[in-house]
């Protein structure tokens, strides 16, 4: 027999109430899916749940409960992103996972369960945060890093298409990673030289400095360049002591053939 009436209002509560206790910690930081989001989650996967007990079918709930398991796999594939080397929403996803779960839970009827579980994903988001950030700041024993470069590049502006459609060839490589290309034009003697100042931000991941070499050395062999450097953009967040470890800028002084 199928839950009632009242049962079915409460149960559903329930679950919304849980999932907005998740939200509100998720719409305090800010993130992607906050109060509401989880607060519907949560709501829909019990009246799913539910809506395999008013089948009154014994297997149904529990095929109803597999299904949400997998739609909210697929609705937190769609707030995963991927920027450069690293992949961000994973934790908003799982957040909707548990949030789902919760739900579930509520429309059984499982009071103490759905609590336990919202307070246990609440907890891990305030308890476990400050430890995460303790870990980021030890010292890793990789050699292998990845850091944020610029690379300039003065070019006429007749070659600049070649030019970018060679930067894009030579930046495809799995150590690089194109973040955004903005170009302008600069005004050089002699007078008529329209030339074009490219600023290309990439990721780099491995030994830059011979990468970036080896990709100066590539793209100033290119008809119009004028001259190419690069620089670090993550300078400015170091301290002061490990001011010397990072990567200096290299340039190109400009080519005879080209003036």
């Amino acid at each position: 027999m199928g839950p009632t009436d009242f049962e079915f209002a409460l149960r559903v509560l329930l679950a919304t109430g849980c999932g907005l206790i998740i939200g509100l910690e998720r719409q305090f930081r800010s993130r992607t899916a906050g109060l509401r989001t989880q607060a519907l989650v949560a709501a829909g996967a019990a009246v799913f749940v539910l809506f395999g007990e008013q089948a009154s079918l014994p297997q149904a709930p529990l095929q109803i409960a597999a299904y949400v398991v997998s739609g909210v796999g697929f609705l937190g594939g769609g707030v995963i992103l991927r920027q450069g080397f690293t992949v961000q929403g994973l934790n908003t996803a799982a957040t909707l996972w548990c949030s789902a779960a919760v739900g579930c839970q509520a429309a059984a009827g499982h009071l103490l369960p759905a609590l336990t579980t919202t307070g246990v994903v609440v907890g891990i988001h305030l308890l476990l945060r400050p430890l995460g950030r303790l870990v980021d700041r030890t010292p890793g024993t990789k050699e292998e890093t990845i850091g944020q470069y610029t690379l300039m590049v003065l070019v006429r502006r007749k070659q600049e298409p070649q030019l970018r459609a060679q930067l894009v060839q030579a930046l495809s490589g799995p150590q690089f990673a194109l973040r955004r290309v903005t170009s302008g034009e600069v005004e050089i003697q002699p007078p008529g030289a329209a030339m074009v100042e490219l600023r290309v931000e990439i990721l780099i991941e491995g030994n830059a400095h011979a990468l970036l070499d080896g990709l100066v050395t590539r793209l100033s062999l290119e008809h119009g360049v004028s001259s190419l450097s690069w620089q670090s953009d993550d300078a400015e967040q170091h301290s002061e002591d490990d001011r010397d470890d990072l990567p200096r800028a290299s340039q190109r002084r400009p080519k005879q053939s080209d003036r």
